[in-house]
């Protein structure tokens, strides 16, 4: 008779490790499964906000993060390329850390609370079965089939699943992409910098070593001639904003941590549950100029644990599940969202930036305001 285990969760990046940690820290018989290969560079803004400390402390993972020397962080600067850029302070400390460094130090965490694995691994299939759920995961020439008792999303935004009636993501409409490096030879306060220009913005953070990540957001159409290559559209970025051109002008990229992802989805409604249940950026994600996504996806898993333990101690059903998490999703990213949104449409707009930047001068809390207004409430 085959071995059932209790949970699998499909994608091991933030939401997905955090979440198979938690609940084999409650007893649970956890696989943890994604195609990707690790360590590896994965396009991300690399700032934990200070949002986040609180639930990383909830999952039991602030000593993780904290033992991998994360850059500090405590403002934020937006520079346009006229005018003096604006600095705002941010409630708290955040935290520069590769993707890198971080995934590796939440598979750990994982794998000493008793979850079982499987990366460079892809799900070929999820079918229901009399006790739950088949998955069938191919690597190489092997495959295997685990049987478990439910399944949880956590395959980022633009997956294509093996499961039956899965609605995957209209991604026609999506005219963005992503693109990041590591560099050397950035001077570097303990701010993340954003700058501005026709087409899309570019972040600058501090992270661990004295490296600096570098990551834009590009609307492909404003770049056609561009050279194609990850560091061929950072530079074009550059030419287009005389601060940030400066700022880079002696940076050295760092081999092999180059990334990009394409399409990014900007205004994509969230998706709580569809089948089962989703976490992460497959559930909801914040504009990347708001710097709060790593945060949502670890509130996310947090959100989840609790209702996953219920249900797999038999205290409520499948649909119950379904309807307290879909609450909780609704309840908690609902106006970071939609504050979240308008924000990226207003700096999307021409001449709007510049006029925001010099009211929030004049008014030097309007700023702070705003950026309050995307994070997440403190649990």
């Amino acid at each position: 008779m085959n071995h059932i285990q209790d949970v699998a969760v499909l994608g091991a990046g933030v939401a997905g490790s955090s979440l198979a940690k938690t609940l084999a820290d409650r007893g649970f018989d956890t696989v943890l499964i994604d195609r990707s290969r690790f360590p590896r560079h994965k396009v991300c803004g690399e700032f934990l906000s200070p949002e986040s400390q609180s639930t990383l402390n909830a999952l039991g993972l602030r000593d993780a993060v904290e033992s991998l020397q994360p850059s500090m962080i405590h403002r934020t600067r937006l520079s346009f390329s006229a005018g003096n850029a604006l600095d705002i302070p941010l409630p708290g400390a955040a935290m520069g850390v590769s993707r890198y460094l971080l995934d590796s130090a939440l598979h750990r965490a994982a794998v000493n609370s008793g979850v079982l694995l499987q990366t460079a691994a892809t799900v070929t299939s999820v079918q229901p079965s009399a006790k739950g759920y088949s998955v069938t995961t191919k690597q190489g020439e092997e495959s295997k089939t685990y049987q478990v008792r439910a399944v949880i999303a956590a395959w980022g935004a633009n997956c294509r699943s093996g499961l039956p009636g899965h609605r995957p993501h209209d991604n026609t409409a999506d005219t963005h992409i992503g693109v990041k490096s590591h560099f050397r030879g950035i001077d570097m306060e303990p701010v993340v910098e954003l700058y501005f220009f026709e087409g899309g913005y570019l972040g600058i953070s501090p992270i661990e070593g004295g490296l600096v990540n570098v990551a834009a957001l590009l609307k492909r159409k404003a770049f056609p001639d561009t050279e194609k290559s990850i560091l061929g559209l950072i530079q074009a970025a550059c030419s287009r904003n005389p601060k940030l051109d400066h700022k880079l002008k002696n940076a050295v990229p760092v081999p092999g941590t180059q990334a990009a992802v394409a399409p990014v989805q900007l205004n994509r409604k969230p998706v709580a549950w569809d089948i089962v249940p989703h976490i992460g950026d497959a559930a909801v994600m914040i504009p990347p100029l708001c710097g709060d996504g790593m945060s949502m996806a670890l509130r996310s898993a947090l959100l989840c644990a609790p209702l996953a333990e219920q249900y797999l101690r038999g205290a409520i059903s499948l649909a119950g599940w379904q309807s307290e998490y879909s609450h909780s999703i609704q309840r908690e990213f609902k106006s970071p969202l939609m504050w979240g949104r308008r924000l990226q449409w207003l700096f999307g707009v021409p001449a709007l930036p510049r006029m925001i930047l010099s009211a929030a001068h004049l008014v030097p809390g309007l700023a702070f305001g705003l950026v309050k207004a995307t994070r997440l409430k403190e649990r």
